[in-house]
């Protein structure tokens, strides 16, 4: 079996210019690179290059996937729009997802081995199914911290009587959802913990107009300047404001946490709940196919009972092609016939035409075996 390994590299901030470019292209001769991307895949051989320096220099989203199950991403983000004591709780140093230091940058890096997957054959659908996570931790959103703490979880790396990190991750988004499929996390485990919002209020436009309209007009004409400059981080930063203002960040942390102990048992009812609606379903797909057979099969034997005296014809026709498709076909007939002869009281003129056609072929080795065979 050969290796499969997929590498993208994905610039938000800043595009490469053509010496960036330059430089990649040293890398791989292959590769597909662009103003703001670099990918590539190996089915013999591996990349030259080290993700993790590409990132510190050029990158802010990276994703690699291997068909022998390792997954990783790496998000860059910005040390001033980033509170890294909010990161840390979230972060363990024996499960796959570490936060280290890259200038005036954080790399958030997950890297998980032994993913159970659906493979695809195009994988360029990933990274921007995942992108959208590194808008939302610079908007504050801790959501995607709380997914891979669930890794942790999974481990068993957290006691039963600790606390969840956030009272909740609903609404699943679509991103969230592609963070938990790529990483294979647990989707009882998953389900269990969006049962509950971390944000119970998310603000209404209503509510967000009032925010900002109560920013002093420094804050605003700074934001707007910045924005007219091509500033990426200006949204995210206004959805921050947004959020402080609304307190939802302090209203959630009011909120009684669950314990590991309390989610892994609500994971494991869901999971129950799960099985029985699949075993049901699954009954029930077996009693339809079981009903729409014995209506095959019903209008197949009331055919051959019209067909009459000339069905006892049809296998002896069968039987003198003297292979299997045509033996195949005499025993499907005398099994009807059978179960008509049984129908109607008719037993006793079944038998005796059924001996007489083994005595008239009994040199037919095959055929006897699969009368025998019958019963």
């Amino acid at each position: 079996m050969s290796e499969y390994q997929y590498y993208e590299f994905l610039a938000v901030d800043r595009p490469l210019d053509e010496e960036d470019r330059d430089s990649l292209r040293e890398l791989s001769s292959r590769a597909r690179i662009t103003s703001w991307s670099f990918t590539n895949s190996y089915e013999w051989g591996d990349f030259k290059g080290d993700p993790a320096a590409l990132m510190e220099r050029w990158f802010d989203l990276h994703l690699y996937l291997a068909n022998w199950g390792e997954h990783r991403l790496m998000i860059r983000l910005p040390k001033r729009l980033v509170d890294r004591p909010v990161i840390e709780p979230f972060i363990r140093d024996d499960y796959p997802v570490l936060v280290r230091d890259a200038g005036e940058n954080l790399i958030l890096d997950i890297d998980r081995e032994e993913v159970g997957f659906d493979w695809d054959d195009d994988d360029s659908g990933w990274l921007a199914a995942l992108a959208p996570l590194r808008d939302d931790l610079l908007a504050g959103d801790l959501r995607p911290l709380y997914l891979l703490w669930l890794i942790g979880v999974e481990m068993d790396v957290f006691k039963d009587d600790e606390p969840e990190p956030l009272t909740g991750i609903a609404p699943l988004t679509p991103a969230l959802e592609a963070l938990a499929d790529f990483f294979g996390i647990d989707a009882d485990l998953v389900e269990a913990a969006a049962e509950r919002s971390e944000e119970t209020d998310a603000p209404s436009p209503k509510a967000v107009r009032q925010s900002i309209e109560a920013m002093a007009d420094a804050e605003k004409t700074e934001l707007l300047t910045r924005l007219a400059e091509g500033d990426r981080h200006v949204a995210a930063e206004l959805r921050r404001a947004v959020r402080n203002r609304q307190g939802l960040n302090a209203e959630a942390s009011a909120r009684p946490a669950r314990t590991v102990g309390e989610l892994r048992s609500r994971a494991g009812e869901i999971r129950l709940a799960r099985e029985r609606e699949e075993a049901e379903r699954a009954a029930a797909e077996r009693r339809r196919l079981a009903e729409e057979a014995e209506k095959a099969r019903r209008a197949r034997i009331e055919a051959v009972a019209r067909r009459g005296e000339g069905v006892w014809d049809e296998i002896e026709t069968e039987i003198e092609r003297r292979n299997p498709s045509g033996y195949d076909m005499a025993m499907e007939l005398l099994a009807d016939l059978r179960l008509i002869a049984e129908e109607r009281g008719e037993g006793e003129n079944f038998t005796r035409r059924l001996r007489s056609i083994r005595d008239r072929h009994a040199r037919k080795k095959r055929f006897i075996e699969r009368l025998v065979e019958m019963g």
